[in-house]
């Protein structure tokens, strides 16, 4: 019996790296929300012509686009531990993944079209 063998990991308990990377990407939008908040109160306006005025400057869009990136990247871990945890059948966990992988790059090239329009 090999005892310096390594485990392959099990699931979704990949460790320190995972719970770390969700951290700063939670830490980080907090702090885009605070510059967020920030830029609404020194542009008052609140309707479609002062929003626009927020994320009209490169980078604003350039600051969003990296949020979001972190949001995605952010809602991945999450969602990829429970599939991990929750769904045992293997085709059915492969699927759900793929399928989480491919609406959060939609939601991310949507961001950008978006953030690039204004």
């Amino acid at each position: 019996m090999n005892v310096n063998r390594r485990r392959a990991p099990v699931g979704a308990h990949y460790g320190l790296r995972e719970w770390l990377a969700q951290r700063i990407t939670a830490v980080l939008l907090l702090l885009y929300l605070i510059v967020l908040a920030g830029a609404l109160a020194i542009e008052g306006r609140h309707d479609y012509e002062g929003w626009a005025a927020i994320f009209t400057p490169q980078p604003m869009k350039l600051l969003s686009a990296l949020a979001f990136a972190a949001l995605c990247y952010h809602a991945w871990i999450g969602v990829r531990d429970v599939w991990m945890d929750y769904i045992h059948h293997t085709g059915l966990r492969l699927a759900l993944l793929t399928l989480t992988v491919l609406w959060l790059l939609y939601c991310l090239a949507w961001c950008v079209q978006i953030l690039w329009s204004v």
